[in-house]
């Protein structure tokens, strides 16, 4: 099952017990690499690996929640110790509130940093540090909202704008030491977490109405952009920011 463009790197994936990063799982062991992954719920975690490990690849769980500073940052050093090193990070897990901004409370604002915010900057200190004699790739998963305007998610859009700038700025600092940062921007991508927005066909089709290729994106398709930027087929590109949307973002309206 080894394709080999990720032969024998280990990488730690966040919020990998669904979705995409639970697709970026998988693709990253098809391509040989030791998968570590990581997420609140132990269930989903277990169903990933015993899937990847069922085809003849190699991966393991670690039940963590990225908010906690402590526990994140303890877990990817264990990765390091029981495997020597660390080659790739995907800081994929997020938390949001949603609703009007002006009945938004300062713990509700604050729970989507917690996790998408400083969750990204602890992972990505860490893992600069132990790619620092070697190397490596980190990509961070920000999304549209963070690039355009959305109501009821003022919280989560300035989250996940954070995102974007401080790879930048991780990506400057890691350059010299061939350390890539770069980010992957989803639009609506088919996920439990979007499961309430495409329930029903209505639903469904005034969402796939505003992209101009007319569907939503598949966990599969963002794993492949996320598995490229992750190899050394990209060992040029770092401080990038990848939409991947269908072209929603490239559009101010399409025709209805």
């Amino acid at each position: 099952m080894t394709h080999g463009r990720l032969q024998d790197k280990v990488a730690f994936i966040t919020g990998a017990g669904t979705g995409i990063g639970a697709a970026t799982a998988i693709r990253f062991a098809q391509e040989g690499a030791k998968v570590v992954i990581c997420g609140r719920r132990a269930e989903p975690l277990n169903e990933v690996v015993q899937q990847i490990t069922q085809a003849g690849g190699k991966a393991e769980a670690v039940q963590l929640d990225v908010s906690n500073e402590a526990a994140f940052c303890a877990a990817l050093e264990a990765v390091v110790k029981r495997h020597g090193k660390l080659d790739i990070l995907v800081n994929n897990a997020m938390a949001y509130s949603w609703g009007a901004l002006e009945s938004t409370s300062t713990a509700d604002w604050h729970s989507n940093f917690s996790t998408s915010v400083d969750g990204t900057f602890w992972g990505t200190r860490e893992a600069m540090k132990w790619m620092k004699p070697h190397g490596g790739s980190i990509i961070n998963l920000s999304s549209i909202c963070g690039v355009l305007g959305t109501a009821w998610m003022a919280g989560y859009s300035a989250a996940k704008a954070a995102i974007i700038n401080f790879s930048r700025a991780a990506a400057a600092e890691g350059a010299a030491s061939g350390i890539r940062v770069n980010v992957v921007i989803p639009a609506v991508v088919e996920t439990p977490a979007t499961a309430g927005m495409l329930s029903d066909a209505a639903s469904r089709q005034n969402t796939e109405k505003l992209i101009p290729m007319g569907r939503v994106g598949q966990p599969e398709e963002l794993a492949n952009a996320i598995l490229f930027l992750a190899s050394d087929e990209a060992s040029y590109i770092t401080g990038a920011a990848l939409p991947v949307d269908g072209g929603r973002s490239a559009v101010l309206v399409t025709a209805l």
